[in-house]
């Protein structure tokens, strides 16, 4: 199941990466952009990662206050259900330990 997550984890995150940064080339070149709330969507599915990598490099959406406060607010959410479930319900099974 571990694998299953892991793999999981790393499409989204790709996935994010990859829409993100095309939605930019879009509103480089003038065509219909993917909504916000697409875009949020994909971080929400655990692309939080891929996302603000994406924002970064690209300096996408990074002026907008209202998208970047939505997107800090799924990042903490996220930080917080991976943080309650290693310490709360699965300590320290990531390490391999029982």
């Amino acid at each position: 199941m571990q694998k299953f997550i892991a793999v999981y984890f790393i499409f989204m995150n790709v996935a994010a990466f990859v829409v993100f940064s095309f939605d930019k080339y879009r509103s480089r070149v003038g065509s219909s952009r993917i909504s916000e709330k697409e875009l949020h969507v994909f971080s929400l599915l655990g692309g939080f990662l891929g996302a603000s990598l994406s924002m970064a490099l690209f300096r996408h959406k990074i002026s907008k206050s209202s998208f970047l406060i939505k997107h800090i607010l799924i990042m903490l959410v996220w930080i917080g259900a991976v943080s309650y479930y290693f310490i709360e319900i699965n300590p320290l099974n990531f390490l391999g330990v029982s």
